[in-house]
């Protein structure tokens, strides 16, 4: 169940950090995907952050200073509309339900924003997200200055409220973190229908379609980004989409996929036989990321600089690609050269929350980020062997990945994706056997 009190408790900071000014956050606008249909929608993740509000054509204005006021702007109540479209709470509904301290139609936005803009020192909004809102604002802040020989003054500052709001949602709360555990397990549970249902002769959009069914069956929303399901030679193109080719016997099926469940996303990788046995090659390659991967969860803790765990479990597989004839050279040599590189491009993680590349800078003037008890991230090293020339015909085609979310704790880090299956045991046990 969701607690108000925490939206009130996110915006209150927001409004501290602002001591004066005016804070516009529009929720995302809905999109066409072609003619009369529209995309399944999904709101800003900024907006829900401060307001866990979900409707579309909605805006939250925060106004900082000695009496603070959070004002929601939403649809009005429209039962006929609510007839073809599903509910509306409404300006009168909305105030109670979110604990604004007023709620207004959206209809009325343009008509109210200069008033409210006007003799504020500082105005924060995200520039450049949306250009229709950079005009519409641009629009607002000229109609203010318009007033000036009444003794009416416009904002002087325009800030990023996307600073201030990245910070707060790197260290997630009590709320947060049980939403994620819950989507961790929806997906964990995923992946493990997946490898049950594989085996050689299906094809990649079957074992994909067992994800969809297993993320929806347990509530969550929506994919929290399209899921990857590559067989053979398709698990070393990163960013597979197409999902259409049939699992050979042999052959490898890496899947990239987790679920979003009210607004919070997870993010499992996992690389398993389609014929529920790894060839010797295979299983190099699979252990070889599979001590990486321990390498960087071992170097996930705080005070630890963001990029502790990449140069973990680059430094292991480094030396692995070394003893399979991948890279030729001592060490040092390859990790200066980079010559490593062209196995594993990608770095070994990324921030995770409302968005499964979530809001957070990873350098801070120009260092590493020291990771925070709190902060969420995912840990992802991978091994994409393409033929070529001096590269070991055994190992062509093999693409591994492996990944987990990982919650940093006070004393290191927890893995709330751990229960997806992951040793060679586990998985050779489980593959083809549904």
């Amino acid at each position: 169940m969701t607690d108000i009190k925490v939206y009130a408790k996110r915006r209150a900071a927001l409004l501290a950090q602002m001591q004066m000014g005016i804070a516009i956050v529009p929720t995302a606008p809905e999109r066409v995907r072609n003619r009369d249909s529209e995309y399944l929608y999904r709101y800003d993740s900024y907006f829900y952050y401060l307001c866990g509000f979900q409707e579309p054509e909605a805006v939250l204005v925060l106004i900082a200073g000695a009496e603070p006021q959070s004002l929601l702007f939403c649809r009005e109540k429209n039962l006929e509309r609510e007839t073809w479209d599903g509910f509306r709470y409404g300006p009168d509904a909305a105030k109670d339900a979110f604990g604004v301290d007023a709620a207004y139609p959206i209809a009325l936005l343009d008509e109210k924003l200069p008033t409210l803009m006007a003799n504020q020192p500082a105005l924060y909004y995200a520039p450049g997200m949306e250009t229709d809102w950079d005009a519409r604002i641009m629009r607002w802040l000229n109609q203010v200055r318009a007033q000036s020989r009444t003794g009416v003054s416009a904002p002087q500052r325009i800030l990023d409220v996307r600073a201030a709001l990245d910070e707060m949602r790197l260290v997630k709360d009590a709320q947060e973190l049980e939403l994620m555990r819950r989507a961790a397990g929806i997906s964990a549970k995923a992946h493990e229908r997946a490898m049950r249902a594989t085996r050689p002769g299906k094809m990649e959009y079957e074992i994909e379609a067992e994800l969809l069914y297993e993320f929806r069956r347990r509530g969550a929303q929506f994919p929290a980004y399209w899921p990857i399901v590559a067989g053979g030679a398709n698990a070393c193109v990163l960013h597979y989409s197409d999902n259409k080719a049939r699992l050979e016997d042999g052959a490898l099926l890496l899947i990239d996929a987790g679920c979003e469940l009210d607004g919070y996303a997870s993010d499992i990788t996992r690389t398993f036989p389609v014929n529920g046995q790894f060839s010797g090659p295979q299983k190099d390659i699979y252990e070889l990321v599979l001590a990486a991967q321990a390498a960087a969860i071992a170097a996930t803790k705080p005070g630890a600089a963001w990029d502790a765990p990449h140069e973990a479990a680059v430094r292991v597989l480094a030396r692995g690609m070394i003893d399979f004839g991948l890279c030729q050279g001592s060490l040092d040599q390859v990790l200066e050269t980079g010559d490593y590189k062209r196995c594993y491009m990608h770095r070994t993680g990324h921030w995770l929350g409302l968005d499964v590349h979530d809001a957070g800078d990873y350098k801070i003037d120009g260092k590493w980020r020291p990771l925070a008890a709190g902060m969420t991230l995912t840990v992802e090293p991978g091994c994409y062997i393409r033929p070529a020339e001096g590269v070991p015909e055994a190992y062509w085609n093999i693409g591994v990945r492996i990944e987990d979310d990982a919650l940093v704790t006070e004393n290191g880090c927890e893995i709330i994706t751990a229960e997806t299956p992951k040793s060679v045991a586990d998985i050779e046990a489980l593959v083809g056997k549904d």
